[in-house]
């Protein structure tokens, strides 16, 4: 299965960055899911969580405020003003 290079950071670091299947954010127009080889996208963050799969199966959960998600080339950066591991 195709993988998404994922980079979460906030204002004043890197909050988690690795490979993952699938992430999942909320814009202010809703929520969103990213799988790999979706189209290139730029939207504005709502205040909530930011849900990641890592390719390992795992499951990483970031909550995230005032910022953007861009998907580009199966990488997902999410840039937020606030943003820490829930």
């Amino acid at each position: 299965m195709a993988e998404l290079t994922v980079t979460v950071v906030s204002a004043d670091e890197q909050v988690w960055s690795g490979q993952a299947t699938m992430v999942v954010a909320r814009t202010k127009e809703g929520e969103i899911g990213i799988l790999a080889g979706h189209q290139p996208l730029l939207g504005i963050l709502a205040a909530g969580e930011v849900r990641i799969t890592a390719s390992d199966g795992g499951r990483i959960v970031a909550n995230a405020d005032d910022g953007f998600i861009s998907v580009e080339n199966n990488t997902v950066t999410i840039a937020a003003r606030a943003a820490a591991l829930a």
